[in-house]
């Protein structure tokens, strides 16, 4: 546990983030009387999430690899950090989904359904939690797995010569 001490620190700031940030879009009503404009406004989580894993690489790279950090170190260590909030989705997405944000799910049916999007049918069976959890269960390893790559281009350490 003492080696994953920095990974699980950080999986838990970026699990803070995203409560943090669904009560940000509960606020600003992108979850009611803004659900229209809610599919732009929820992208912008992706700014961040990807500062919370540059800062978890730095903090890796600076805490337990004394300021030098290989690519497949800083690699597997957001991999870890992506294991962790996969794990961790299906509890976010049932405290967004049943403590911060109620009424997102009804609200978001009845837009698509009265912008013409989808049908009643298929509007309630993709927008609820077991189709969130499922989604999250596989949309998170996913973007943390490209987000991971990327950041640990820039956080690993340059090789001398």
């Amino acid at each position: 546990m003492q080696k994953i001490k920095t990974e699980v620190k950080w999986a838990l700031i970026f699990v803070g983030m995203t409560l943090a940030w669904m009560v940000l879009e509960k606020v600003t009503g992108m979850t009611s009387t803004n659900i229209d404009k809610h599919y732009i406004f929820t992208n912008f989580i992706a700014i961040p999430a990807i500062a919370v894993y540059v800062f978890a690489l730095l903090d890796k790279k600076k805490t337990d690899f004394g300021g030098n950090m290989s690519y497949k170190q800083g690699f597997i260590s957001g991999l870890i950090i992506t294991a962790i909030v996969t794990i961790l989705s299906p509890l976010t997405q049932y405290i967004t989904s049943v403590i911060i944000v109620p009424e997102y799910f009804p609200n978001i049916i009845k837009h698509a359904v009265a912008a013409g999007l989808m049908k009643q049918a298929d509007a309630e069976a993709y927008f609820n939690l077991q189709s969130y959890i499922v989604q999250g269960l596989i949309g998170a390893p996913i973007m943390g797995l490209i987000t991971t790559a990327i950041v640990a281009i820039f956080t690993r350490s340059k090789s001398k010569g």
